[in-house]
This record gives structure tokens, C-alpha cells and sequence, in this order.
């Protein structure tokens, strides 16, 4: 008995095309362009996924960096006191504290010294 496949493989090209959704030209209408784009698109997301978190550990240490020398302490000294101090506050936090709460921040690098 012959299988006819017209719903199933309409239906999987129409699921696949809803991802292409934005793209242009012809990647958002034409199954083959829509699944070589994809293709691409899938890899750069798991790829900047983890790039994403570098990139924001990079900005902690650069204000973390500029709010320490206002303070006359070099960054790889503060976070060296710090782990010294055993004082364990992550980047995120002490990055989120040079910027908008400096006293405190001051304080804790005073606190290491």
C-alpha cells in the first residue's frame, strides 16, 4: 500500500518555516533557504548563550576595576584581599555596589585593605 506523505511533510515544513519568522528575502519563505538559515541561527544562539555570560563577567571587572583605582587599590589586589578577607561577594554583586551604592563599595575595599 502506497503512503502518501503530503500532510506530514507540509505540515513539517510549515513548523519549520514559523521558526524562520523575521528572516529575509527568501530565508523566510523557501523551506531550503528557512533550513540552512536555521542552521546557522541555532549554532550562533547556543554559541553567544555562553558568550553572552563572558562578555557580562568582562563588564563586572572593568567597573569593579575603575571604582577600586578611585580608590587607590588595583583590581587583582582588591579581589586578592578579598578572597584573603574571605569575603564572598560574587562580581555581579560587587559590580552592582561600585556603581550605584559607592560608599558602601568604599567601604568593603577599606574594610580589605
Amino acid at each position: 500500500m502506497r503512503i502518501k506523505r503530503g500532510v506530514t511533510a507540509s505540515k513539517r515544513r510549515k513548523n519549520l518555516l514559523q521558526y524562520a519568522k523575521g528572516f529575509q528575502w527568501r530565508r523566510k519563505t523557501n523551506f531550503r533557504a528557512a533550513k540552512e538559515a536555521l542552521l546557522h541561527a541555532w549554532s550562533y544562539t547556543y554559541r553567544d548563550r555562553r558568550n553572552k555570560k563572558r562578555d557580562k563577567r568582562v563588564l563586572w571587572q572593568t567597573k569593579i576595576n575603575a571604582a577600586s583605582r578611585a580608590n587607590g587599590v588595583a583590581y587583582s589586589r582588591l579581589i586578592n584581599n578579598l578572597n584573603k578577607a574571605n569575603v564572598e561577594l560574587d562580581r555581579k554583586s560587587l559590580a552592582y555596589l561600585a556603581e550605584y551604592k559607592p560608599q558602601v563599595f568604599t567601604h568593603i575595599v577599606e574594610s580589605t585593605k
